[in-house]
């Protein structure tokens, strides 16, 4: 393989050939390191509280210093109690296991509830091993209801604590670092957050805590730029009035907050695009433009709500799967400025498609839709972006040029302020640049040099499970 890889080098290969060559003669592993090391861009398409592995969940809830003192309970055990009052502290069904509650919700449980539960740090082994795994979709019998019925709602107060949650982000700049990312656009809010009291934080307090947690050395070290979109969670009762608080706050924090998204599952039809429309353009008469970038075809049937997305102001649409079902908004979309944020390890592990040569990813990406690829929810995929772009290369054979345009439109389509995109734009052509030519050079010492980590989602798929020592090396 050596011989064959000093080859890439060659003058005699264009651009083009040495990456074909490449692929036609590299190892999944070896595939997978050229991926991991490769110059990456943003990742446009991240739920906060769901891109963090159960490990961090679980570390973070016992680390004292961190989480300001919080205790942690998570429930065992089902005793089948009377007069279950459960509900007062969210939307957690009874009969669930490892559901977390703060102390504060533990003490207002009855005698036989608190009989269910467990100190975080008791579990036995077998415990702990489930209560990692319950809020990871690593089952073959798991999909789309155990992610959108359970997970979030065994997390619980676990995630109603804004320093976990603010610490999560710096675990992710980390994280991503290592991969090459340089700017992350995460989905969340600051409302509903709990002091040790049960009483709520004020939203502006929750702001501040993630404002001070990404201003660290240590944050700023690791080269990411955060940014944050709030969520609305399109199908509640009264989603309209929500829409409006979270219009009032974003413009009130755009430093911190540069968009708006709507959440939450498509095929409850409550949260149908034009529901929000008249409220939105009540909202853009008052107040100056805030970006939009929507969930929208994530969904089985065929239907018009990418379209009617872009009619609400949309520029850009999450997951898009079934806009290959609607022509008419499929040829407005080509050679145009709205991008699709794909989400290939979500789209086959929730079942919008059964098999990846179902994914109309390709079609877009090869008819001038822009794309970028994107992570979703990757702690409860238990994957990373290396994966994404693993399973894009080799599930649809990406040539050079349209793998480091996932990477470009990432950052042009980003919501970032103009004069810090156009710098990360620049950077990255330089770091693409750099990265091909030494590849070329020298492809060996790129591979050995590059030290992936991987999760559960690519060993379980394609068999590729890096060993301990890697993982230990990315520490």
């Amino acid at each position: 393989m050596a011989c064959a890889l000093l080859a890439y080098g060659h003058k005699a290969y264009s651009d083009e050939r040495w990456f074909e060559s490449f692929k036609k003669s590299a190892t999944d592993f070896e595939l997978y390191q050229f991926l991991y090391a490769l110059p990456k861009g943003a990742d446009l398409h991240n739920h906060l509280s769901g891109s963090n592995f159960s490990e961090w969940w679980y570390e973070l809830a016992l680390n004292k210093d961190i989480n300001r003192g919080y205790q942690y309970y998570t429930k065992v055990k089902i005793n089948n109690c009377p007069g279950y009052g459960g509900n007062m502290f969210g939307f957690s069904p009874y009969l669930m296991l490892f559901v977390n509650l703060q102390k504060s919700s533990y003490d207002a449980l009855t005698d036989c509830e608190k009989e269910e539960y467990k100190k975080l740090e008791d579990l036995t082994p077998q415990e702990k091993a489930g209560w990692l795994s319950s809020i990871r979709l690593d089952k073959a019998h798991e999909g789309r209801e155990e992610f959108f019925q359970t997970h979030w709602q065994r997390l619980k107060d676990l995630a109603a604590n804004p320093y976990i949650l603010a610490e999560m982000i710096y675990k992710n700049m980390q994280a991503f670092s290592k991969e090459g990312i340089v700017y992350l656009e995460l989905q969340e809010g600051t409302r509903y957050y709990k002091k040790l009291d049960g009483t709520f934080y004020s939203p502006e307090a929750v702001a501040d805590i993630f404002r001070e947690r990404i201003s660290r050395k240590d944050a700023k070290e690791t080269g990411v730029t955060v940014r944050m979109q709030y969520y609305l969670l399109r199908f509640i009762d009264n989603a309209e009035e929500d829409l409006e608080w979270i219009y009032r706050f974003v413009d009130q924090n755009r430093d911190l907050y540069v968009g708006i998204n709507m959440v939450g599952r498509e095929d409850n039809d409550k949260g149908y695009p034009l529901r929000f429309l008249s409220t939105l353009r009540k909202l853009r008469q008052k107040i100056p433009k805030i970006n939009l970038a929507i969930h929208a075809g994530e969904v089985d049937e065929p239907n018009k709500h990418v379209k009617d997305t872009l009619l609400l102001g949309a520029q850009r649409i999450g997951h898009g799967v079934n806009l290959i079902t609607d022509p008419d908004t499929l040829l407005l979309m080509r050679n145009n400025d709205f991008l699709v944020e794909i989400n290939l390890v979500s789209n086959l592990l929730l079942e919008y498609v059964g098999q990846y040569s179902e994914h109309p990813f390709p079609e877009y990406l090869r008819t001038g839709i822009p794309v970028a690829l994107s992570t979703d929810d990757r702690g409860m995929w238990d994957s990373n972006m290396t994966d994404e772009y693993f399973v894009a290369v080799k599930e649809f054979n990406l040539s050079w040029s349209e793998l480091i345009s996932l990477g470009r439109n990432s950052l042009s389509h980003s919501f970032l302020e103009d004069n810090i995109k156009q710098k990360k734009l620049s950077d990255y052509e330089s770091r693409v640049m750099i990265f091909q030519r030494q590849f070329r050079k020298n492809p060996n010492k790129i591979l050995k040099t590059s030290k992936p980590i991987s999760y559960g989602f690519l060993c379980k798929r394609y068999q590729l499970c890096f060993s301990e020592e890697a993982k230990e090396n990315q520490k």
